[in-house]
């Protein structure tokens, strides 16, 4: 027998999520103070797609799953705060920046959140996520990290990182600049497993070899260029420097 008891708690259960949104607002500052419901519900949204994250991520109290006993009015969290000068930021780039812009495109092209973030609660790119990660932990831990990425669909389709080559090859240069070659080229190996036609990769392994004094894996590095790319005058004339003859 159903109970009305049953059918109470049936119907509490079957509110949406966004039924225990305040219906009046307090404490807003960046957002204009007579917004709908609806649009700071779907904003808000927006917000938490944008950085992969809850809204506990920013409001204070509650378990982190439901809304009960969330205070949204809160500014104890730092991340609200910095929310607030988020909005204001991207409001000034899109209105006062952007639209002194000579020449602008129509329809005009406007910064949100996800423009920067893509699903990450702090923004940052690949390059600097595995140089951080080769400081702290080693260039073959660096190596996993990409290779775990690169085959999780979360991290390839969302579009939270750029995989191509060039990304990659930037790590190698600002690696060997800074002096650390020896990870650069770990790097710059693993690269070209994933783009063996470039012949970008095999002369810029050729330079940090070289720059090692490591001529024999040098050479090696700058023939497999001249494999991909017969003509190409680099790769020919850092041979003739190591060389006695480059290859025909």
């Amino acid at each position: 027998m159903i109970t009305p008891r049953f059918l109470l708690v049936a119907a509490l259960a079957a509110r949406p999520v966004f039924g225990q949104i305040p219906e009046k607002f307090e404490n807003l500052q960046a957002l204009p103070k007579d917004i709908s419901r609806d649009s700071l519900t779907q904003i808000m949204r927006g917000f938490s797609f944008a950085l992969g994250v809850r809204c506990q991520y920013c409001h204070a109290g509650g378990d982190g799953i439901s809304f009960a006993g969330v205070v949204f009015k809160s500014d104890e969290k730092v991340a609200k705060r910095n929310a607030r000068f988020m909005i204001q930021m991207a409001d000034s780039i899109n209105r006062v920046v952007l639209a002194a812009l000579p020449s602008r495109s129509s329809p005009a092209v406007i910064v949100q959140c996800v423009t920067c973030h893509r699903g990450m609660s702090k923004p940052t790119t690949l390059e600097l996520t595995l140089a951080e990660t080769v400081d702290k932990f080693g260039v073959d831990s660096a190596i996993a990290q990409y290779r775990r990425w690169r085959s999780a669909p979360s991290v390839t389709l969302s579009g939270r990182f750029d995989f191509t080559e060039w990304r990659v090859n930037e790590l190698a240069r600002h690696l060997a600049t800074d002096g650390k070659t020896a990870e650069a080229a770990a790097i710059l190996e693993m690269n070209a497993e994933f783009n063996p036609q470039s012949v970008s990769i095999p002369l810029t392994l050729g330079e940090v070899r070289r720059r090692r004094g490591e001529n024999d894996k040098a050479i090696a590095a700058y023939r497999r260029a001249l494999e991909l790319d017969p003509n190409n005058q680099q790769a020919r004339q850092r041979l003739t420097e190591l060389v006695a003859r480059p290859p025909e």
